[in-house]
């Protein structure tokens, strides 16, 4: 493709009838006063939208224009531009046809940077406009820094075969410690982790090798593999950061530091465990400034939320939230907590760790160290005045008793165990040794939820079930299996070639009938068994994962899983 000729903006808007000649004198006003790019100011001013602007200058150009969100460039002619000059020319590098690159550009009127891209690509472009919006979304997506992550492993390993005097300087315990090898990977290491949406990143040591894997979506990748020498001080400098006794190598240790990553501060737990051949670190990331969800925003099934809903805003009682680690039960508290935080009622929360912050509520940090445990604080917390207490977790015997009794003295209490599903929690509180009385009189609603996979919106294809998929749904559902339309990721750089983006939770609830009360107070399990399973017929997680697979959602492959999960 030629080189672009110059464009007026502004003037090739008005001319094709997409905004008014008033509007364009005011947003170059607000340009000169503001500096911002013309583009911006109209898209900003509610004038035009972006695909208004591209589609424009496509036109304009007689060049394609390419939504990104539809787009699956390869990695092998995304690489073709290293990712600062796609960033500062605002450009990539999205396929090769007919022996031309084809490059999306956000702004084709800039000649220059048209000029870089084609002395730095030396080949003939064919030009696409795309999205300035899209084009970063996408350049933050496709480029990964496994290859730098690499490069600065084996850097830090070369630094300590040939400088053990100067340990200090590599571990960042000098002036200049952003510049610090192991700084630097760290640093590398935090960013990609948080650009991949990554829960938890674990820094594993082996015989010959030590692996970094990211925990993106529930499952656990590799992202990339280096010396086993860098073990030690990557190890050493994580616990300088989060307080740790440095010379203690023996026995498991836990802490805590914040960081700050593109203007995001992240709370960061870690916990380190011996083995075999040095130190496993897993670090949990939670990004502070995450936004609190509401309620309706949960995908909680109707007559599920509806009941919720009612229970949480009773004077009193225990509203218990369970599933296994890391299935999204301190977000839904949080979200109740949301609900009901108003200036009328006192909030205390005791959790280890607080994973979010919420401001009008009184949050206390569990401290084992310093023998300031959960029960301790419960006790001290009553005597606050609170109208509602959330417990962490109800860990013992005697935790869960403070809060039985807080329930039952007029006060609600929100809290999670760790159960594998609602019918079995309350058996789990006897099995704890909580007395029959307090459970039977205290617990008004059980949820239990799991996070199911989402299919990528980008791949989404329609899918035939293999023979095991049809057996096991025409097991779960009532109607004809065959009458409903089933979908799959094929896997695009949107979801890393997973075919799965995103998580939503599914639930089930049990709510403590009168009958199911009596049943816990004359110690009669089979009986409330059986009465919970009525209670519960249809709407159970299973249930609830097979409805997100009969909605396009997810895979019945993931609600196949949950079912596995459940069963064991």
């Amino acid at each position: 493709m030629a080189r672009p000729e110059k464009i007026r903006l502004g003037d090739l808007l008005v001319q094709q009838g997409l905004i008014t000649a008033e509007q364009l004198k005011h947003a170059l006003d607000e340009q000169k006063r503001t500096g911002r790019k013309l583009g911006r100011v109209l898209v900003e001013s509610n004038y035009v939208t972006e695909e208004g602007i591209s589609t424009a200058l496509a036109r304009q150009l007689g060049a394609d224009f390419i939504d990104l969100r539809q787009f699956n460039p390869k990695p092998e002619h995304i690489n073709l531009l290293p990712e600062s000059q796609a960033r500062r020319l605002r450009a990539l590098v999205l396929s090769e046809r007919a022996g031309m690159l084809l490059v999306g550009m956000a702004d084709p009127t800039d000649l220059a940077a048209f000029d870089d891209l084609a002395r730095l690509l030396k080949r003939d472009i064919d030009l696409a406009v795309v999205t300035e919006s899209q084009l970063m979304g996408t350049i933050d997506r496709v480029y990964t820094r496994t290859e730098e992550i690499s490069g600065l492993a084996k850097e830090l390993t070369a630094d300590l075969s040939d400088m053990p005097a100067e340990f200090g300087n590599l571990l960042g315990l000098t002036a200049g410690a952003e510049d610090a090898p192991v700084v630097k990977l760290l640093n590398t290491v935090f960013e990609e982790a948080l650009k991949l949406r990554a829960s938890d990143i674990h820094i594993e040591p082996q015989e010959s090798s030590l692996i970094i894997r990211f925990r993106i979506d529930g499952v656990l990748r590799i992202q990339t593999e280096a010396d086993a020498k860098i073990s030690t001080a990557l190890v050493l400098r994580l616990k300088l950061m989060s307080g740790l006794d440095i010379s203690e190598k023996r026995l498991p240790q836990d802490g805590r530091f914040n960081i700050k990553l593109r203007n995001e501060a992240i709370d960061i737990r870690i916990s380190t465990m011996p083995t075999q051949h040095g130190e496993s670190v897993v670090m949990r990331l939670l990004a502070q400034n995450t936004g609190l969800l509401h309620l309706d925003r949960l995908h909680m099934p109707p007559y599920i939320l509806e009941r919720f809903r009612h229970a949480i805003n009773r004077p009193s009682g225990i509203v218990l939230v369970t599933g296994p680690t890391g299935s999204g039960k301190t977000t839904t508290l949080y979200a109740a907590l949301n609900a009901l935080n108003t200036p009328e009622k006192k909030i205390i929360t005791v959790e280890d760790p607080i994973e979010y912050r919420l401001p009008g509520i009184n949050q206390v940090q569990v401290h084992e160290k310093i023998d300031l445990t959960f029960s301790r604080v419960l006790r001290s917390a009553l005597r606050q005045d609170p109208d509602i207490v959330l417990i962490g977790e109800m860990r013992d015997q005697d935790t869960a008793e403070i809060g039985m009794r807080a329930s039952m003295t007029g006060h609600l209490v929100l809290s999670t165990l760790h159960t594998n599903d609602a019918l079995s929690t309350p058996i789990r509180l006897l099995d704890m040794g909580v007395p029959r009385y307090m459970v039977a009189l205290s617990v008004q609603i059980v949820l239990a939820q799991r996070l199911v996979r989402l299919v990528c919106t980008n791949c989404t294809v329609p899918y035939t079930l293999l023979p095991h998929e049809h057996l096991w749904l025409t097991s779960e559902l009532e109607d004809h299996v065959d009458d409903h339309r089933y979908v799959h990721g094929q896997g695009c750089s949107h979801c890393a070639n997973t075919g799965y983006q995103g998580r939503q939770a599914v639930y089930e609830m049990l709510e403590m009938t009168n009958t199911m009360v009596e049943a816990v107070n004359r110690g009669d399990p089979n009986e409330f068994m059986a009465l919970g399973r009525q209670q519960m017929a249809g709407k159970t997680l299973r249930h609830d994962a097979v409805r997100l697979v009969l909605d396009g959602k997810t895979t019945v492959g993931e609600a196949m899983r949950i079912s596995t999960q459940l069963d064991e």
